[in-house]
């Protein structure tokens, strides 16, 4: 009998789970109708008004553009219904994909960012675009919305390859170590892929801080040095003489070329090194191998105190004295302690103190183009390099 009674629930449940799975899928396919790509499938009477979008062509392949130049396709849109279609901007793939709203070929209403078309009539959707990378396939999208409810979004897309205007191998000059008393010359090379032989009209250097340290020069490749890229059609080299005398630390500049393809092409190249002296740096929060501070995050409420090593040595090493020059952020407080003599005295060491009080001001300086790093400037006593800038990469948040 308790088994009947078990069977008869059982299937009185599995009834009413079916009954209510039947109805929610029915709910939810009334509210949520099916899509077949742009298409819904949605039922409208014969006989309504209704706007009908067409669009006979959705993809444009461009085939090449050169990195940095614009193109522009006008796809077509035609409304082959009975009521007027309202088209509006939709979203894009990425900031190098624009659509645009043409003018309409009837007398339809137009307005910022949307249009009307009368029943028969079309307009046309200019997609632009601009060759960004160093090149490679481009795929970008583009949509457009619509009244039309069996159609309520288009998406038109523009494919095809990014061919590089110009190509610096190394992208980034690296400088071999230098000292305070050394020079260095160091190259890179420029192949270009424009419809003639670059013209070069300048070169270089633009950090004003160092840019009297570097002579900057060029030379044309040859026929057999420009067919070691595949696809340049031009190229020329370009040497950076370094002249003695660089301030210690972390070295960054960028050279700066002018050249013609025939179009004008601004291109810039980074520079980076360090240069070394009679005094080096030490210490928990210095990165040896950036050449900078790292204090990070520090919170305001809470503040940080920190200690570097200021080492000297060489036959100047007692005419170190440093002197605090400048501090960025000006919260930063900087102490120069007392120079100390280690072991035999061939070297001396000075403790560098440096604290964010309670209390200090929220600060950005992480060391990002938006957040640009703070700094240290001494004045050190040698007359091989009378000032020190370091680096200080910092975030004090509340």
């Amino acid at each position: 009998m308790s088994m009947v009674r078990g069977w008869t629930v059982a299937g009185v449940a599995l009834a009413a789970g079916v009954a209510i799975g039947a109805g929610s899928a029915a709910l939810e396919a009334t509210l949520r109708p099916w899509r077949v790509g742009d298409f819904l499938a949605i039922d409208t009477p014969r006989d309504a008004p209704a706007p009908q979008v067409e669009a006979a062509e959705t993809t444009h392949h461009f085939g090449s553009v050169g990195s940095g130049e614009k193109g522009q396709h006008a796809f077509v849109i035609r409304n082959r219904g009975t009521a007027p279609l309202v088209l509006t901007r939709g979203a894009t793939s990425c900031t190098c994909t624009v659509s645009d709203l043409g003018p309409s070929t009837d007398s339809g209403d137009e307005t910022a960012g949307e249009k009307t078309v009368a029943p028969g009539g079309e307009t046309t959707v200019s997609i632009q675009w601009t060759g960004k990378g160093v090149g490679g396939p481009f795929r970008q999208q583009a949509t457009v919305l619509t009244n039309d409810p069996r159609r309520p979004e288009i998406a038109f897309v523009i494919e095809g390859t990014v061919v590089p205007t110009w190509k610096a191998v190394p992208d980034l000059i690296t400088l071999p170590k230098l000292s305070t008393k050394s020079d260095a010359l160091v190259t890179t090379t420029i192949f270009t892929f424009g419809d003639e032989p670059p013209q070069v009209e300048s070169l270089a250097a633009i950090d004003d801080r160092t840019k009297n340290f570097f002579t900057v020069s060029s030379m044309p490749l040859s026929a057999a040095e420009i067919a070691q890229e595949p696809e340049a059609t031009g190229g020329f080299t370009v040497s950076v003489a370094v002249k003695p005398g660089l301030p210690i630390g972390p070295l960054r500049q960028t050279v700066r070329m002018v050249f013609r393809i025939p179009e004008e092409i601004t291109a810039e190249i980074p520079l980076e090194g360090s240069v070394a002296g009679d005094i080096s740096f030490a210490g928990q929060k210095w990165d040896a191998a950036r050449q900078r501070i790292i204090l990070g995050q520090v919170s305001s409420r809470a503040g940080l105190s920190t200690t570097l090593f200021i080492t000297a040595r060489g036959p100047n090493r007692e005419s170190v004295k440093p002197v605090i020059e400048e501090v960025v952020p000006e919260s930063l407080v900087v102490e120069v302690g007392a120079a100390e003599p280690i072991g035999t005295g061939a070297v001396v060491r000075i403790p560098l103190t440096v604290v964010i009080p309670p209390g200090s001001p929220t600060a950005n300086h992480l060391g990002s183009e938006q957040a640009p790093s703070g700094r240290i400037v001494l004045a050190t006593g040698l007359p091989d390099s009378p000032i020190v800038s370091l680096p200080v990469s910092v975030v004090i948040g509340p």
